[in-house]
């Protein structure tokens, strides 16, 4: 079904009461919601109808869907469609990496979600609960290509800085020299002066 008279949007508090009846219908923890409720993107319909919502929580380059329910669960997969490309939206201007979910519906499994090895749980920030078995991640850039290349410009950096540090040391010593020079031809000077004084006076 296509839905192209429904829009996402970031909720507000104007959402509040709306949301408030969705998620006690789906049974959360509602209060807990109420407080991060400007986490949530909902879908309305043309006529300003709250059909659905799904929160996108972001923290550094990890991203997770969390709670997500449906007025009308006939219109689920199709509004799920249409939040996707949102969040992908969004997660790529905020730095994301990777996506998270524990949602259980087949639709985030048939968009490549895979269940989190153990080692791709120590990617996942500790306050998401890590001892949860039942993660679903999906990496939205190459990570190890990121890392290789961060890697490789924290090394031209450190380089490049070592490099300045050398040229700031060798100017210093440099201009250590020509001070000294200078004070000699000075003090050169000055003994010439006052030799030629004498042997003027003499």
């Amino acid at each position: 079904m296509s839905l192209p008279e429904h829009r996402i949007r970031r909720a507000t508090l104007e959402d509040r009461e709306a949301l408030k009846e969705l998620w006690t219908s789906m049974e959360f923890d509602v209060p807990d919601l109420e407080r991060r409720l400007t986490e949530f993107q909902i879908a309305e319909s043309a006529d300003g109808e709250l059909r659905g919502a799904i929160g996108l929580q972001i923290s550094g380059s990890q991203a997770r869907l969390h709670n997500e329910a449906f007025a009308d669960f006939s219109l689920a997969d199709d509004l799920r469609s249409i939040f996707w490309k949102r969040f992908q939206t969004l997660a790529s201007s905020h730095g994301a990496l990777r996506i998270w979910t524990r949602e259980k519906s087949p639709f985030w499994k048939q968009l490549g979600f895979e269940p989190a090895s153990m080692e791709i749980l120590e990617k996942l920030p500790e306050s998401w609960d890590r001892s949860a078995s039942d993660w679903l991640t999906l990496p939205l850039k190459d990570e190890e290509a990121i890392a290789k290349i961060e890697r490789e410009v924290a090394l031209a950096m450190t380089s490049e800085r070592r490099r300045s540090e050398q040229i700031i040391s060798r100017a210093k010593t440099f201009n250590t020299i020509i001070t000294i020079i200078g004070f000699l031809l000075a003090f050169a000077i000055m003994g010439a002066a006052i030799w030629l004084y004498f042997a003027h006076r003499r």
